[in-house]
Parts: C-alpha cells; sequence; structure tokens
C-alpha cells in the first residue's frame, strides 16, 4: 500500500535523531547503566500546588469536553502573563491553548504558508522545524550562523535569504540549541524586514522563562499584527508531560488556528487547564526556581568538560544546554554521539540535527542531578583519552 507524500516531509534527519536517545531509554528501562543527556526533561517535579490543583478537579468529575480555543480563565491567564513579560497588551481573543508548543508551532505553520511559500528559519533551529514547517507544503529556507559567530544570527545572510515567495521567518529565542537570545539590536533589523518584505514573524520562546529575569527582547508589541508568540508551561514550570502550550496572536490568527484545533485537538483536559491556571499564578517564583537550578548545573558541567582535548564549549545565554564543539576529536557530531554511548552509555544528541553549521557539535542536557552530571564528565574525558582525539 502507498503513503502520502506528507510521510516523507515529516520523517528524515530530525526523526532520526532520538535514535540513539530512545536506544538509551530503554537500557535505563532494564536497569543499565546510562546517563542520559539528550533531552531537555530536567529532574524536578512539577510544583506541588499545580498537582494538588490536577487531583481536586480530576476527583471533581472535570473529564468532559472543553472549548477548542481553551477555556476563557486560562486564556485570560496567558493573556496577562503575555501582557506582563513582553509589555504586549493582549486579551482572551488573541489567545489559544495547544497541546504543547510542538501543537503550536505545527499549527502556525500550516496557517501561515502553503505549497509554493518559503519560510526562513534561523539556522541553528530546533530538530522538528523542518518538518512543522514544510508538512504546509512550504519549503524551509535556512539562514545559517557559525561557531565563531557565537550562533549568533548574522543579518545580513538572513537579508539575503528574503525572497517574494517568503511567508514567515521561525525563530526559538533562547535558540534550542544554542541558548542564544536575540538582542534589541537584532530584533530592530528584523522587524524592519519584516515590515518591508510583509512576512510573519513566528517567535517560540518556550525558554523565555528560563533567561534572566524570566524575560526576553520580543517584537510583539512592535509588530502585533504579524507576529505569532508561542509558549507553552513544559520547561519554565517543570511541566513538559502535561502537554500544555499556547500562540499569541492577532485575532484572525487565532480563529484560523481554532478551525485546525477543532479537527485536530478539540480541546484540552479541563482538569489540566484549571491546574494550568494555578501555574501561571506562581510562575514567577516557580521560574526563579528552575532558572537557579539550571544555572548551578551549567556551572557544574562546564567546569567538568573545561581543558577535555578536542572540546570547545559554547555557553548559552540560558536554556538547558550546552553545545560542545567536537570537531577537533576528528568526529562528526553523529559519529560522536554514537560512539560516546557505545563506549560509556552517556546518551547526548547530534548537532548536526539542528543545522549544516551544528555538524561538529554535540548538544549535552545539564538539567539533570548533580552526580550524573558529574559522572557524565568523567566518562566523556575517558572516551575522549581512549580514543587519542584532540591528540
Amino acid at each position: 500500500m502507498r503513503f502520502a507524500p506528507l510521510v516523507e516531509r515529516i520523517a528524515g534527519k530530525g526523526a532520526d535523531a532520538w535514535i540513539t536517545h530512545y536506544e538509551a531509554c530503554a537500557a535505563r528501562e532494564r536497569g543499565e547503566d546510562v546517563i542520559l543527556l539528550s533531552v531537555g526533561d530536567p529532574d524536578l517535579d512539577t510544583p506541588a500546588p499545580v498537582l494538588e490543583r490536577a487531583i481536586e478537579r480530576l476527583r471533581a468529575g472535570d473529564t468532559h469536553y472543553t472549548p477548542s480555543l481553551g477555556r476563557t480563565p486560562l486564556r485570560e491567564a496567558i493573556a496577562a502573563d503575555h501582557s506582563r513579560r513582553y509589555g504586549h497588551t493582549v486579551g482572551l481573543d488573541n489567545v489559544i491553548v495547544l497541546s504543547g508548543a510542538q501543537n503550536a508551532l505545527f499549527v502556525t505553520s500550516l496557517c501561515v504558508a502553503g505549497p509554493g511559500d518559503e519560510v526562513i528559519a534561523l539556522d541553528p533551529m530546533y530538530a522538528t522545524y523542518p518538518a512543522t514547517v514544510e508538512v504546509s507544503g512550504a519549503r524551509l529556507v535556512r539562514s545559517g550562523s557559525t561557531a565563531a559567530r557565537g550562533f549568533r544570527v548574522d543579518l545580513d545572510a538572513l537579508a539575503r535569504s528574503i525572497t517574494p515567495r517568503t511567508r514567515a521567518l521561525m525563530f526559538a529565542s533562547p535558540n534550542n540549541p544554542s541558548g542564544v537570545i536575540l538582542n534589541e539590536e537584532e530584533l530592530a533589523v528584523i522587524a524592519e524586514l519584516a515590515r518591508r518584505h510583509d512576512f510573519w514573524i513566528v517567535a517560540d520562546q518556550v525558554y523565555a522563562g528560563l533567561a534572566p529575569g524570566g524575560r526576553v527582547p520580543s517584537l510583539a508589541k512592535a509588530l502585533p499584527d504579524q507576529v505569532v508568540t508561542i509558549c507553552s508551561l513544559s520547561k519554565s514550570l517543570s511541566m513538559p508531560g502535561w502537554r500544555v502550550g499556547w500562540l499569541v496572536g492577532p485575532q484572525p490568527m487565532v480563529a484560523h488556528a481554532e478551525h485546525l484545533a477543532m479537527c485536530m485537538l478539540f480541546g484540552l483536559p479541563g482538569f489540566i487547564q484549571d491546574a494550568a491556571v494555578t501555574a501561571l499564578s506562581i510562575a514567577p517564583q516557580a521560574e526563579q526556581n528552575v532558572r537557579d537550578y539550571c544555572a548551578r548545573r551549567r556551572d557544574l558541567m562546564h567546569a567538568g568538560l573545561a581543558g577535555i582535548p578536542g572540546l570547545r564549549c559554547h555557553l548559552p545565554d540560558a536554556g538547558m544546554f550546552i553545545l560542545a564543539d567536537v570537531s577537533a576529536t576528528g568526529l562528526t557530531g553523529e559519529q560522536f554521539m554514537r560512539a560516546l554511548y557505545a563506549a560509556e552509555k552517556v546518551s547526548v544528541l547530534d548537532g548536526g540535527v539542528f543545522g549544516r553549521e551544528t555538524a561538529g557539535v554535540v548538544r549535552i542536557c545539564f538539567a539533570t542531578e548533580e552526580h550524573a552530571i558529574k559522572d557524565a564528565c568523567e566518562r566523556i574525558r575517558r572516551f575522549v583519552k581512549a580514543h587519542g582525539a584532540g591528540s
């Protein structure tokens, strides 16, 4: 039997990136001595008040259908959080609740582009972006940066990437995998390009709560009719498995997104939405706890990897990951990832899945237990030494 061309557009290297990770997960389930540093899922529990609210509502029978847009109290809470974080006043008509940021990105992609269109994404980018964009039939155009630039956006290259077919620019700030936060000067140039060429800006800001003060520069206020802001509770509130995400944008965008949500999701569980309201009510302190947690572990991992021949680390502005350039070892990121896991049972992620300029790096998550970080750094050091890398 044949499948639709769509299945080819949603597969590829981005999907293959997780093979070693899932091998490691299966090995850990079998009780093997594995260290997982390949995914941003910190060993932090969801805040207790959020759990208690969910349990309370679940026991109260809050298990029926909910509105496709999301319940009013949650949309109001998201609007208030967005207004506080970005200085851009919005109302509930600018908000739709979706099943995590990935679902919000998918819906946005389908709403802003289609066959024959182009969507530019800043490279390096999260591994699902190519499939998320190309599922619509649009073509992904990479606008790359380099390790020599600290993976900051190359604005001249971005301007050269724009064509009459450009419908949107997609980026994450803080970036995954690099942790780079776009600054005001960079965003000002991007805003002028968006005005001049009349394209959407899709701002993935799921890690914004982990930035200093829980804020990042945003174009939502400057370009309210062109910017779609994507966010979730996964990273900053330690709620990745709850699948609560949203998009904030102009009302017509939200209306189109609702039509998609009605046929692909049809509302999040009510007890989860009520718990999400509680989560947003305690967000400032909860996010500070996660920021402190990440800062300690980032410094611990950076110190543990320091001095390993053939490795050069790029410290993030924010987030849960360090990019380690392994090209001096003579290995690509993919080769390093697979050989490290085979030899030392440490699972990291090949940087090549995030872009062309990161083929020689691996992404290492530091959002885990401190003893695991210390152990992993020793194993990585031992692996590099055993392979004569960097000599």
